[in-house]
């Protein structure tokens, strides 16, 4: 059984894609972001980051004492090494999928999350930062773009490096026309049309069901910690 702590945002949903494709067994743990769960003295000694996902496998493949792993990237190669799929089959494979899994993680995430938070959550208005941000997101795209010329997924077959991209492609929510991106549109419909991803997203919605806009008391939560938690 593996505990996922988990909230249905980008990060969250490459977890139960993974899980969802697999089969594993697992429960959710709600941790939710909005109300300050992160920051539980609990969830804490999982997650020392006070980020989720998160999770605890209580059955590794050593047979010892479980396993706690916590940021997405980690917990997508522990997985793909623990179940022998989707993480490539030899070195080469496994490569050019950590490649683009660290593009994700070093890149594409951070960047289209600067790109919501300046255009969506910032007080005020900051014109070079939105440009900022939505000119790199438009960079990605296209490198994205480029990457799946002639690939159904990103390194060839299905992997961990498309799990982890496909929930940040938000292309209406970052200033971006999905049709100046043929092959990512095309990439992002099979994936959504995926059992696994219908499945990962509906019980994202059973979580949260609606998305209301979010109040300046989340923001200050979600925006406004220091190392002393304040």
């Amino acid at each position: 059984m593996i505990d996922l702590h988990y909230w249905p945002t980008p990060n969250g949903h490459k977890i139960t894609l993974f899980l969802e494709e697999t089969g594993l067994d697992y429960r959710i743990v709600p941790v939710n972001i909005g109300k300050g769960d992160q920051f539980e003295p609990d969830f804490l000694k999982i997650a020392p980051n006070n980020r989720m996902p998160a999770i605890v496998d209580h059955a590794p493949t050593d047979g010892g004492a479980p396993i706690a792993i916590f940021e997405s990237g980690a917990i997508l190669l522990y997985l793909a090494e623990k179940t022998g799929r989707f993480g490539g089959a030899d070195v080469r494979s496994r490569t050019e999928i950590n490649q683009w899994l660290m593009w994700q993680m070093g890149g594409l995430g951070p960047m289209l999350g600067q790109n919501h938070h300046f255009t969506r959550y910032a007080p005020e208005q900051v014109p070079y930062a939105i440009d900022r941000y939505v000119r790199e997101t438009n960079r990605l795209y296209g490198v994205l773009d480029r990457r799946l010329e002639g690939r159904d997924f990103i390194t060839g077959d299905y992997s961990i490096a498309d799990m982890a991209s496909y929930p940040w492609i938000l292309p209406e929510a970052q200033g971006q026309n999905i049709d100046d991106f043929p092959n990512v549109k095309r990439w992002h419909a099979a994936i959504k049309d995926r059992p696994a991803t219908i499945e990962a997203y509906r019980k994202g919605a059973e979580i949260q069901p609606a998305q209301s806009p979010m109040t300046e008391e989340q923001k200050k939560v979600l925006f406004g910690q220091t190392a002393k938690g304040d």
